[in-house]
């Protein structure tokens, strides 16, 4: 891994406006379209018999969601579209999150066509729609008042009005002694975006939260616990969500803690990440351990995958 130099290179400093532990979300709200299957793959050319569901999701959203259920003080930043803003609204409301939702007149909300086979692991053709027009014109600095932590993902980086509106929700974070994390939220757009881009213009953040393809990628090793180890030397902690495996959390260079998967007979894989990360967030706003907050972030992503879509059930 290669760029600038490893280490932090500011430590945040805290002033009355940031006691607390709140947590505010940066991402996108999505409307998920999930097709379980059953079989090892559709038949081209033909039908497939599915069950085929709409749920609310969005990694940002569901990140946010799986907060509030967990017990957290959770705002959401995004953009929505004219189509459905009311009803995410309404969904993210009764998890408990705090949702300021622009929304777009102009452009539909994102869509993502989630197609699940029999092992639960999902295929995602993606659509981001407004999201992918959440820009600065949507920051307010109140969104920071009585937030602990600030959470990207990493969606909101992968076009350019998002960019900018991290980059200065970054600075103002950084200058009010708010914490930053980010999850990189997909492989595919982070080869597309560049893993060193995604480095430098994270640098801000103390904690990043990848899956195990991201921590590889962004790392440029193929030892998953060695890319957890180089991680946290660039941002000084890396939790690694590693699926049936678990999960590791690596400090300053070294792994600290590393717990083992939760085991439940799992329907759908979709927001599984995404309630890990909130498991582990949760947590560790709370003042948790090491391990425990891991453990969380581990039960958390376990139940995400016993309910189809992204979110607790009481968002549905």
């Amino acid at each position: 891994m290669s760029g600038a130099p490893a280490g932090r290179t500011h430590r945040p400093r805290t002033d009355e406006r940031t006691a607390g532990r709140g947590l505010l979300v940066i991402g996108d709200v999505v409307t998920d379209v999930v097709a379980l299957h059953g079989t090892t793959g559709p038949r081209r050319g033909t039908d497939t018999a599915a069950d085929i569901t709409l749920r609310p999701g969005g990694s940002g959203a569901n990140t946010a969601a799986w907060a509030a259920h967990l017990g957290g003080d959770v705002r959401l930043l995004a953009r929505v579209g004219h189509d459905t803003a009311d009803w995410h609204r309404a969904a993210l409301e009764r998890t408990g999150v705090r949702p300021h939702l622009r929304v777009d007149a102009e452009h539909a909300t994102a869509v993502v066509i989630a197609v699940v086979d029999a092992d639960g692991e999902r295929t995602m053709l993606t659509s981001r729609g407004a999201g992918g027009r959440i820009g600065p014109e949507d920051w307010d600095d109140a969104l920071l008042d009585g937030v602990a932590r600030l959470h990207l993902s990493g969606y909101t980086l992968f076009a350019d009005p998002g960019l900018r509106l991290a980059r200065m929700a970054m600075e103002r974070a950084t200058r009010r002694g708010v914490r930053i994390s980010v999850d990189p939220a997909s492989a595919g757009f982070l080869r597309d975006f560049g893993p060193e881009r995604f480095l430098a213009e994270t640098a801000p953040a103390d904690l990043v939260i990848p899956n195990r393809e991201e921590a590889l990628l962004l790392a440029g090793t193929d030892d998953v616990e060695r890319a957890g180890e180089l991680l946290s030397e660039r941002y000084g902690a890396a939790v690694v969500k590693l699926g049936r495996l678990g999960g590791l959390l690596a400090r300053g260079g070294r792994v600290v803690a590393r717990v083992p998967a939760v085991t439940v007979r799992a329907i759908d894989s979709t927001g599984a990440g995404d309630a890990f990360a909130a498991g582990y967030l949760t947590a560790s706003l709370r003042g948790a351990e090491d391990e425990t907050a891991l453990l969380r972030g581990c039960r958390a992503g376990a139940a995400a995958t016993t309910v189809v879509g992204g979110r607790p059930m009481q968002s549905i």
